[in-house]
């Protein structure tokens, strides 16, 4: 068992009081553990504000877990000042008698069969770990757990935004043009999408609002797809028009070739999407002060109701004319994602940028009111019995499916928490 021991489970052991009670130090005092403490995933040791009595004498301080208590030489942290506070050295197995920190070996101190349970789950070659079994969890746990879920996925994504706010010195607007433009990409042109946001800011686009040919020149200039000879005279006038705005401006040209079209339908083909997103930025400016300031979704939503030049009725890509004549417009399903993707971490990452717990409300209470996703992941759980209302949940779902099951994260898992103790039982 030593060789396959993970100091995560150990970890898991200890914050979830899976010990026996009958615990002594290797001098044989008696260990009474008044609070396991605090994970800690900064620098130190591994639990922090533990409250711990040992041989009588309450000790308040850190907590050290280890496979082998000769790791704290190994992990040279007798050199370390932040782990001058630790109060209990937890191993495995103790293998030196050294360390002058009271120690406590737990090879012989729990049930055998949590780890077995551990080892089956994690080297399981199911879909997810718990394949089997999740479908027979009560939907309180599953749901409590998906709250903290989407709280957890939600700052992660204030991660990019604040790097994005910074290098954008502090403006909201491009920060959360960037955004948009990443995820008008729709997966498949994503990238593409956002390098077009670095190298044309939005405060260009704006000052030349009243004229939409202009940001329209400019989307489609700085795409690279106005770099060739064209028979129709609306490409024919972006291109003159772009020429001169480059000129100008010194704005840049990405390849055209970064642009995919492959296997997409003609109404997701990146010359459609930018055509759209033109008229979105003509109609509205600066969205993102009306986003925040907006009293509900559908006011929102309406920000993206909007109709192309009538040269798209019958087009999907310049100087190719389609048989099949229609208006194209962002259908709810492309309008959803940017909801998701785009507005509600904007919004959230604002109430948390300026302490507001109200906008990080309205972002998670949006995805409480947008229909739940449906991909191949949220098939999947589905299948397993798991069905989820709104995009609140598939959302969190899609995060603990790709930050925790496919990493096989169980042991930090509410859901393996519940399952390995009705195994054990």
């Amino acid at each position: 068992m030593r060789r396959n021991m993970k100091e995560e489970f150990l970890y898991y052991l200890w914050e979830n009081r899976l010990l026996s009670l009958d615990l002594k130090t290797t001098d044989g005092d008696e260990i009474n553990v008044v609070s396991v403490g605090n994970r800690n995933f900064d620098a130190g040791a591994d639990f922090i504000n533990a409250r711990v009595k040992i041989g009588g004498t309450l000790w308040a301080g850190q907590v050290e877990i280890h496979v082998r208590a000769s790791d704290w030489f190994k992990h040279k942290h007798q050199y370390d000042d932040n782990y001058n506070n630790v109060i209990l050295h937890v191993v495995y197995e103790c293998d030196t008698d050294k360390l002058k920190i009271p120690t406590l070996e737990i090879k012989d101190k729990f049930d055998k069969s949590l780890f077995h349970n551990y080892n089956k789950f994690v080297n399981s070659k199911n879909w997810i770990p718990c394949e089997e079994f999740i479908g027979g969890v009560q939907s309180f746990t599953i749901v409590s757990w998906l709250d903290r879920m989407l709280v957890e996925h939600l700052e992660n994504e204030c991660n990019d935004l604040n790097f994005k706010l910074q290098n954008s010195n502090y403006d909201w607007e491009q920060t959360f043009y960037q955004r948009l433009m990443r995820y008008f990409g729709f997966k498949v042109n994503n990238d593409s999408f956002e390098y077009l946001s670095r190298i044309l800011p939005l405060n260009l686009l704006l000052k030349h609002i009243d004229n939409e040919v202009y940001v329209e020149s400019m989307l489609f200039g700085c795409a690279g797809f106005l770099e060739k000879d064209f028979e129709e005279d609306y490409p024919s006038l972006l291109k003159r028009d772009f020429k001169m705005l480059k000129s100008k401006f010194g704005l840049k040209v990405m390849p055209v070739s970064n642009w995919k079209f492959l296997r997409l339908r003609p109404p997701n083909f990146p010359t459609i999407r930018i055509a759209q997103l033109a008229r979105i930025i003509i109609n509205n400016g600066n969205m993102f002060s009306k986003i925040r300031d907006s009293v509900g979704l559908d006011e929102i939503i309406q920000l993206f109701d909007v109709e192309l030049n009538s040269y798209w009725d019958n087009h999907f890509q310049f100087d190719k004319v389609s048989k099949y004549a229609k208006r194209k417009s962002l259908g709810k399903s492309a309008i959803d994602s940017i909801l998701i993707n785009a507005i509600v971490p904007m919004l959230f990452y604002y109430g948390q940028f300026h302490l507001l717990e109200s906008y990080k409300e309205r972002a998670m209470t949006y995805l409480e009111n947008i229909e739940a996703e449906d991909n191949v992941i949220i098939r999947n759980f589905n299948g397993c019995g798991v069905v989820f209302q709104n995009a609140f949940q598939t959302q969190a779902a899609l995060f603990m499916y790709k930050y925790y099951c496919r990493r096989r994260r169980c042991l930090e898992c509410r859901i393996y928490l519940l399952l390995s103790k009705r195994n054990s039982s």
